[in-house]
């Protein structure tokens, strides 16, 4: 019998998409559920950085503003969250890939409250945590097709959060000066 809320294991070539490589490999550790819950503070936190009066800046004209990110990442993870679930009970039709840039439009994140979509990003990842941690090591080495690449379990949750932390990364980069290194006040 398989244990449940076992260790993930680091995803091989061909467990993800090409173009997921670099950020995964920025992924630190050997399990997704451990690198996720680490990263839900740090994420939080840099977001407050900005606070309400902050999330709507762009470093850019046509380029997301904080606001849309973060909304953003919660979409991203809701998608990759359903396709490792699909997986990992059995699903064997390929699943659909997504346009960002059509969903992000749809969403009209920069019409919604920031503390809301703060609150939104936090009950996704905590749903997100509750998948992982109920999952057994066959589930997390099931493999299936999403947006026409080869994928595991756990190469999509690795994806989670090598797609924050690139996200993340931006918004530090080329956000944070416009903001004046951002507010740091308590949450």
């Amino acid at each position: 019998m398989a244990v449940i809320g076992t260790v993930s294991g680091r995803p091989g070539p061909g467990e993800y998409a090409d173009y997921a490589g670099d950020d995964i490999g920025g992924v630190k550790g050997k399990d997704a559920s451990a690198a996720l819950e680490a990263q839900r503070g740090e994420t939080v936190r840099l977001f407050c950085r900005f606070g309400a009066a902050g999330a709507d800046v762009s470093y850019a004209p046509g380029k997301w503003t904080v606001k849309q990110i973060l909304g953003h990442l919660a979409d991203d993870e809701r998608i990759y969250a359903y396709r490792a679930l699909a997986i990992a009970r059995g699903e064997s039709l390929p699943l659909p890939g997504f346009d960002e840039n059509a969903y992000a439009a749809a969403a009209r994140f920069e019409d919604r409250p920031f503390e809301e979509l703060l609150a939104d990003y936090e009950a996704v990842r905590a749903a997100t945590l509750t998948l992982f941690r109920g999952l057994d090591r066959d589930a997390w080495l099931r493999r299936g097709m999403a947006n026409g690449h080869p994928v595991s379990v756990r190469g999509l949750a690795f994806h989670i959060a090598g797609h924050e932390r690139h996200h993340c990364a931006i918004v530090r980069d080329r956000y944070l000066p416009l903001a004046g290194g951002g507010r740091s006040g308590p949450r």
